[in-house]
C-alpha cells in the first residue's frame, strides 16, 4: 500500500521539509506504524569503485555516521496532538535491534489525536499557538490582575473598622496571617506551575494535573461557580455605593432594593461587553481601573499630612499623634466581635491571588509569569494594607461625637478610653455611654474623611469593585472552559468551544452572565458570601496539598523549576486554609466539603478516560511498594491465608466462567492473575503478546474484574506455565493456587497434548501450589465466538466471507480445538505451522448456533447471582483445608449468599454417626456453617473409556510385551491397571454417588485424586478425572498443598 506522507528531519545543521512516498512492508517483522524512513535505507554503493559508497546528508545522524539512532530532540517528547509543534517518533527498539529491514523516514505528521483540548495537549510557551493571539507578560497578565483583585472595597470601607476592633497590634496579626496563608499558597502554586507546561484553566488545571481528575473536577466546578457568583457580589457592592450617592442627592429611581438590581444588571452587561470584546480591551480597562485605584490610595496617604479642620477633629480625625497611635494598640472588641470574627471579615480581601493563574492560557510564559506576578502582588498589597491601616490608626480615634462644641476646658484631667482625644482638646466621653456616629469603629467612611479629596475614595471604591468583578467575569469562563474541554462532566462539553484568535469562551461568558444576574436579582448575598469565600479557600487548600502530595511521592517527574518551596510548609498551608474555612463560617465550611466530596465521588464513579500522571498515582505506587516490602518481612500465618489465584484462562475473554469463579475467590481481597501462554518462536509470538497486554488489561478493567493479565512466550505450553508458576507475583503477593480448566478432548488429543496437560498438574504439585480444576459440561473455551466477533467481514459477490489464510501454531497444547461445523477448514501441515484456509458463507447451522448459545449461557453462569441451592463439598481427603475454605469464601460473596454448604465425607462402615459428629465438631471449631453433613461409607464401567489407551501386553509373549512398552510408554499397562484397580473403581463409584446426591447442586466441589509420578500413566489419570466428574453440574476438583489453611486458634 502506498501513500503520501509529509515528514521533516531535524539534524544538527540541517532542517529540510519534503514530500516522500511511504512504503509499508513488514514482512512478518515488527514495524512501528508511526515510523517513516525512506532516508534510512542501506547506503548505496557505487559500482565504479568498490571502495566508495554514497551517503546522503539526510542519513548522517550522530558523529557523521549513517545510523537509525537519532539525536535528542524536543519533538520526540511532545504529546500527541501538540498544538505548538509536530510530534516526531523516534525509531523503536525493535527497529534498531531486529534484523535490518527497509523502513521509512522517522518523523510523522501529527494525526490530530488528542488535539483540540484533550488532556494530552501541550502548549509550550516558546511557540505561539495562533498568529495574532493576544498574550500577556507577567505585569499586565498577573501582577496587575492580582493587585486589583486583592485591593477590594475592604481597603476603603472596612479596614478602619477592623483596626478599630482589633487594635493595630492584633490588626497586624490579621493581615500578616492572611498574607502567610496566601504566600504559602503562592509558593506551592509556583512550584506546581514550573513543573511543566501550563495550559489554560488556572487553579483547575494545576490541581487536576497534580492530584488527578477526581480532585480537579470537583474543585474546578465549584471554583468556576464561585467566580461567577463573586461577579454578582462585587457588582452589588458597586451598585450599593452608586445607590447611596443617588439617595444623598434625592435621585432614587424606584426604591433602594430595585435600584441596586437595576444598576447591578446594567453594570454586568457593560462588563460582559468589555470581556466579549476581547482580552486586549479587558486588559486596557484593568489598567485604567488600576490607575484610579492607585490615585485613591495615594490620596489617603496625602490626606494624613494635610492639616485637619475643626470639623474633622470633631469627627475624631487628627494629624499624626503618638498618643492616638498607642491608644489604638490594644483591642476593643464590641458587639460580640472577636479576633476570629474580625479575621473572617478581612480574609476574603486576600483571596484574589489566583486572578493571574486563571488566565494562564493567555499568558506569554505562564511558568515565569505566575510565580513572579503572584508573589510580588501579595507583597505589594500586604504592605499597602498595613501602611493604610497604620496611618489611619495613628490619626483617627475609635469614638467621636462629630459635635464641634464637645471641647475640653483647660485644667481637666484626661483619663479613660478617650484620653488621647481629651489631651487634644475634645471631650468624647459620652461615647462610652451611648453609641457615637464617628471614629474608627462607628463610621465606614473614615477613609473618605481622612483623604485629601473625598470623591477620589468613591472613585477608588468603584475601581476596586469593578476591577474585581471584571477579573472574576473573565476567570469563571476560562476555568470552566478548561474543565469542559477535558470532558470530566460530559454534559458540560457544550461549553468547551472557543471563538476567535484567543479561543474566547463566549458560551461560558453568557453562562456566567446569567448566573450573576440571577444572584443580583434573587440571591441573598450576605448568606452566599461565606460560601464563596470557602470555595476559594478550598481551592487554596488543594493547591497546597497538591504541592505537598507531589513532593511526598518523590516521583522522578516532580522537578519544579521554582525551588523556594517546602513540602511541609505546603502541608501547613493546606491545614491553615481548612482552619480558616471554619473560622469564617463553620456551616459554610461543612457545606463546601460536602459538595466537594459529592463531586469527587461522581467523578470517581464515572472514571473519565484520562491519564495525567498525577501524584495520586505516584503515591499509590510508593504505598504499594512499601506495603509489599513490609509484607516480605513477616512470616505467613495460617489466619491470614487467602487464595491467590493463577488462572490459566488464555486471553482474558477466552474462558469467562473460569475467570469469574477465580474472581469470586479473590474478589478485592486477594491476588488474581489471568494468564496466557503464547506457543511458538519468540520472534513470531512476541508482537502478538505485546499487542494483547494492554488490550486484555483494559478489558478486565472495563468488565470490573479485579485481576491482572500476564503472558509469556515459550516453545511449548508446559514450559510457559512452569515459568508462570515460578516467576509470577511479588514478595508475599505471589499466587498459591493454580486454576485450570478440564481438558474435555483428551481422548482425541495427541499423547503430547495429554502429557502436557497432566504435566502441568505435576508441576503445580512440585511447586506446592493448591490446584483447582473446573469442569462444565458445555465447555469453557469461547475463543471461536470471540474471534468471530472480532473478525472483519469482507463479503464477496455471493455474500460469503472471503477466504482467510492465517498461520497458527501446531503446538498449542493448551487450546481445546473446537469443531466449527459452519467453517470449512483445510489444514495443510507445513513443518511447525499449519496454514488454515477458512471461508464462511452465511450464518452457522441451527445446531451449531444452539451449541454456541448454550456455551455462552454457561460461560456467564458465575457472573450473575446464583439461585437458591447448595454448594456440595465432597471433602474426601484432608489437603490442609483448601477444599473446605474455597466454598466457604464463595458463600461470603453477594452472588452466592443464597447457596448453602453441604458437606460429604468418606466414613467407615458401622461408624457413620460417629464420623458425622466428629466432622460437625471440627466445622464448629472452624466457625464454618453448613446445612447438612453426609457420611459416605459405601465405597461400574470404565473399560470402554480406556480401551483405546490400553497396551494389552499380557496377551503377548515377554519379548513382544517389552517392545510394546518401549514403543508406547504412555499407554496403560495391564500391570498398572491391576495395581490401581481399587482406586479406579473408587472414581467410578464416587461418580455414581455424585449423580445420586448432588445432581441439583449449584456447584460441586470434590477432592482431586493425585497421580503418583511415574506410577500412574497420564491417560489413566485423565480417565479418573473424567469418570469422576462426568455428566454433573459445574464441578471443581480441588487439592490443597497439604499445608493448613484453616485454624481454630485465635
Amino acid at each position: 500500500m502506498q501513500g503520501i506522507k509529509v515528514g521533516h528531519l531535524r539534524q544538527t545543521d540541517l532542517h529540510t521539509t519534503f514530500l516522500m512516498e511511504r512504503l509499508k512492508s513488514n514482512g512478518g517483522e515488527h514495524v512501528n506504524p508511526a515510523y517513516d524512513s525512506n532516508l534510512d535505507e542501506p547506503p548505496v554503493y557505487e559500482e565504479a569503485n568498490g571502495d566508495h559508497r554514497t551517503v546522503r546528508p539526510s542519513v548522517i545522524s550522530a558523529f557523521g555516521h549513517d545510523t537509525l539512532d537519532r539525536l535528542p530532540n524536543i519533538d520526540f517528547y511532545r504529546n500527541a496532538g501538540s498544538v505548538s509543534g509536530h510530534r516526531a517518533v523516534r525509531p523503536s527498539l525493535q527497529e534498531l535491534h531486529e534484523v535490518f529491514q527497509k523502513v521509512s523516514e522517522y518523523t510523522v505528521e501529527d494525526d490530530g489525536e488528542g488535539s483540540d483540548g484533550t488532556p494530552s495537549d501541550d502548549l509550550e510557551s516558546a511557540v505561539p499557538t495562533d498568529k495574532g493571539a493576544v498574550k500577556f507578560g507577567w505585569i499586565r497578565g498577573v501582577l496587575v490582575r492580582c493587585m486589583l483583585n486583592i485591593w477590594g472595597v475592604m481597603l476603603f470601607i472596612r479596614l478602619s473598622w477592623i483596626f478599630g476592633q482589633a487594635g493595630w497590634g492584633l490588626g497586624i496579626v490579621v493581615i500578616v496571617l492572611s498574607c502567610v496563608v496566601t504566600t504559602i499558597t503562592g509558593l506551592s502554586m509556583s512550584a506546581i506551575c514550573t513543573n511543566g507546561v501550563v495550559r489554560g484553566g488556572g487553579a483547575y488545571y494545576l490541581i487536576s494535573r497534580s492530584l488527578g481528575p477526581e480532585f480537579g473536577g470537583s474543585i474546578g466546578l465549584i471554583f468556576a461557580f464561585a467566580n461567577a457568583v463573586a461577579v454578582a457580589m462585587y457588582v452589588v457592592g458597586f451598585a450599593e455605593t452608586v445607590v447611596e450617592l443617588l439617595k444623598e442627592h434625592g435621585a432614587i429611581m424606584v426604591d433602594v432594593i430595585n435600584d441596586i438590581r437595576i444598576v447591578g444588571c446594567i453594570t454586568v452587561v457593560l462588563l460582559l461587553a468589555i470581556s466579549v470584546a476581547g482580552m486586549e480591551w479587558e486588559a486596557k480597562a484593568q489598567i485604567l481601573l488600576l490607575i484610579i485605584l492607585l490615585v485613591a490610595i495615594v490620596n489617603v496617604f496625602v490626606g494624613t499630612f494635610i492639616p485637619v479642620t475643626t470639623d474633622k477633629k470633631s469627627k475624631g480625625i487628627f494629624n499624626y499623634n503618638s498618643k492616638i497611635f498607642l491608644e489604638n494598640f490594644p483591642p476593643d472588641f464590641r458587639e460580640g466581635e472577636s479576633f476570629f470574627s474580625v479575621f473572617a471579615i478581612f480574609f476574603p480581601a486576600a483571596t484574589g491571588i489566583l486572578a493571574g493563574a486563571n488566565i494562564s492560557g493567555d499568558l506569554r510564559d505562564p511558568q515565569a509569569a505566575i510565580p513572579k506576578g503572584t508573589l510580588l502582588a501579595i507583597l505589594i498589597t500586604g504592605v499597602t494594607y498595613l501602611g493604610v491601616a497604620l496611618c489611619v490608626s495613628a490619626t483617627v480615634v475609635r469614638d467621636a461625637t462629630g459635635n464641634i462644641t464637645d471641647i475640653i476646658s483647660a485644667g481637666v484631667e484626661c483619663t479613660g478610653p478617650a484620653a488621647a482625644a481629651c489631651e487634644l482638646g475634645y471631650n468624647f466621653s459620652s461615647c462610652a455611654v451611648e453609641k457615637c456616629d464617628f471614629g474608627l469603629i462607628n463610621n465606614n467612611q473614615v477613609m473618605t474623611m481622612v483623604s485629601g479629596f473625598g470623591p477620589l475614595i468613591i472613585a477608588g471604591t468603584f475601581s476596586a469593585t469593578l476591577s474585581s468583578a471584571l477579573a472574576s467575569l473573565v476567570s469563571a469562563p476560562k476555568v470552566f472552559q478548561a474543565l469542559c474541554k477535558d470532558n470530566i462532566y460530559t454534559i458540560l462539553h457544550f461549553f468547551a468551544k472557543g471563538y476567535g484568535k484567543n479561543n474566547e469562551p463566549i458560551r461560558g461568558y453568557v453562562l456566567t452572565f446569567i448566573i450573576s444576574v440571577a444572584f443580583i436579582l434573587i440571591g441573598d448575598l450576605n448568606m452566599i458570601a461565606p460560601i464563596i469565600s470557602n470555595f476559594f479557600l478550598a481551592s487554596y487548600a488543594l493547591i497546597n496539598f497538591s504541592c505537598f502530595h507531589a513532593s511526598y511521592a518523590k516521583s522522578p517527574g516532580w522537578r519544579p523549576g521554582y525551588k523556594y518551596y517546602n513540602m511541609w510548609l505546603s502541608l501547613l498551608g493546606a491545614l491553615l486554609c481548612c482552619v480558616v474555612m471554619f473560622v469564617i463560617n463553620w456551616w459554610a465550611a461543612l457545606l463546601t466539603y460536602a459538595i466537594e466530596i459529592l463531586l469527587y465521588i461522581y467523578v470517581k464513579v464515572k472514571k473519565p478516560d484520562v491519564n495525567w500522571g498525577s501524584s495520586t498515582q505516584a503515591v499509590t505506587f510508593v504505598s504499594a511498594v512499601s506495603n509489599a516490602l513490609s509484607l516480605s518481612g513477616v512470616e505467613d500465618h495460617v489466619k491470614n491465608f487467602r487464595p491467590q489465584i493463577l488462572a490459566l484462562t488464555g486471553s482474558a475473554r477466552t474462558r469467562p466462567a473460569l475467570l469469574d469463579l477465580a474472581h469470586s475467590f479473590s474478589k478485592n481481597y486477594g491476588l488474581c492473575l489471568t494468564c496466557e501462554v503464547f506457543v511458538g518462536p519468540r520472534s513470531e509470538a512476541l508482537e502478538e503478546m505485546n499487542a494483547g497486554m494492554e488490550k486484555n488489561q483494559l478489558w478486565l478493567r472495563k468488565t470490573k474484574r479485579k485481576a491482572f493479565y500476564a503472558a509469556v512466550v515459550c516453545e511449548n505450553f508446559r514450559e510457559g506455565t512452569e515459568s508462570l508458576l515460578q516467576a509470577s507475583g511479588l514478595g508475599r503477593m505471589k499466587p498459591n493456587t493454580l486454576m485450570i480448566g478440564f481438558k474435555r478432548d483428551w481422548r482425541t488429543s495427541s499423547s503430547e497434548s495429554v502429557q502436557c496437560h497432566v504435566g502441568i498438574l505435576h508441576d503445580a504439585f512440585d511447586f506446592e501450589y493448591g490446584t483447582v480444576m473446573l469442569r462444565m459440561n458445555e465447555g469453557l473455551d469461547v475463543s471461536h465466538i470471540v474471534e468471530a466477533e472480532e473478525q472483519p467481514f469482507n463479503p464477496d459477490s455471493r455474500g460469503c466471507l472471503q477466504p482467510l489464510t492465517r498461520s497458527v501454531s501446531v503446538s498449542t497444547a493448551h487450546k481445546h480445538t473446537q469443531t466449527r461445523t459452519h467453517t470449512h477448514t483445510t489444514e495443510l501441515h507445513l513443518g511447525r505451522t499449519a496454514m488454515v484456509i477458512m471461508s464462511v458463507c452465511g450464518p452457522p447451522p441451527p445446531q451449531v448456533a444452539k451449541m454456541n448459545e448454550r456455551l455462552l449461557e454457561a460461560s456467564a453462569q458465575f457472573k450473575k447471582k446464583q439461585s437458591k441451592g447448595t454448594i456440595d463439598v465432597w471433602w474426601l481427603f484432608d489437603d490442609g483445608g483448601l477444599t473446605l475454605l474455597l466454598p466457604y469464601i464463595l458463600t461470603t460473596r453477594k452472588k452466592w449468599k443464597d447457596s448453602k454448604l453441604r458437606i460429604f465425607i468418606a466414613g467407615q462402615p458401622g461408624r457413620s454417626e460417629l464420623d458425622k459428629q466428629e466432622m460437625k465438631s471440627l466445622l464448629q471449631k472452624f466457625r464454618i456453617n453448613c446445612t447438612d453433613i453426609n457420611v459416605i461409607d459405601d465405597i461400574h464401567k470404565l473399560e470402554d473409556m480406556i480401551e483405546p489407551f490400553r497396551l494389552h501386553e499380557d496377551s503377548k509373549d515377554r519379548a513382544a510385551a517389552e517392545a510394546m512398552k518401549k514403543e508406547q510408554p504412555w499407554k496403560i499397562t495391564d500391570e498398572e491397571l491391576g495395581i490401581f484397580e481399587e482406586k479406579t473403581n473408587l472414581q467410578v463409584r464416587l461418580n455414581e454417588l455424585l449423580q445420586e446426591n448432588s445432581k441439583s447442586a449449584n456447584l460441586i466441589i470434590v477432592s482431586m485424586p493425585i497421580a503418583r509420578k511415574e506410577s500412574v500413566s497420564d491417560f489413566l489419570y485423565m480417565a479418573w478425572l473424567d469418570i469422576l466428574t462426568k455428566d454433573l453440574p459445574p464441578t471443581l476438583l480441588i487439592r490443597g498443598n497439604h499445608k493448613s489453611v484453616l485454624t481454630f486458634y485465635s
